[in-house]
């Protein structure tokens, strides 16, 4: 059994990742999906937050995405984000300032900012913060 397969993480701006895994997780509409060698071939859309992988090594890297696709075929994993970043490169004051601006934005029902475009904002910057979340606890710091 194949023991690590070819993964592809690319936006509109850049390459982010290329190389082997061992095991790829990401959300989709449906939930937490963990991919690994062999994966039956699957088609989903990826909603905002972190995407991990699992490097051969064991080492683990983990990544934001706005939003996307993953293709999974039985020897490659390809995702096509909206945008990306590395975890480690997110600014966490401001996603922070980002979540509380939206906050503010959908309570105030008079604003000029409307509800779906506050709601939207508010639900990237809360995954921007889960990645560095989910970063720092991988860090143990």
């Amino acid at each position: 059994m194949t023991t690590s397969v070819h993964c592809d993480i690319v936006s509109a701006d850049e390459s982010l990742f290329s190389g082997s895994v061992g095991m790829v997780v990401a959300t989709g509409s449906l939930g937490e999906m963990g991919i690994t060698p062999g994966h039956t071939a699957l088609l989903s859309d990826l909603n905002p937050g972190p995407v991990r992988l699992i490097r051969d090594s064991g080492e683990e890297e983990i990544y934001y995405l706005s939003g996307g696709y993953i293709e999974v075929q039985p020897n490659s994993i390809s995702i096509l984000a909206d945008s990306a970043v590395r975890a480690a490169d997110i600014d966490e004051a401001a996603a922070a300032e980002a979540v509380k601006s939206a906050e503010q934005a959908i309570a105030n029902l008079s604003g000029e900012i409307d509800y779906s475009k506050a709601a939207t904002m508010l639900a990237e910057a809360s995954a921007q913060l889960r990645t560095v979340q989910t970063l720092r606890k991988k860090l143990g710091s």
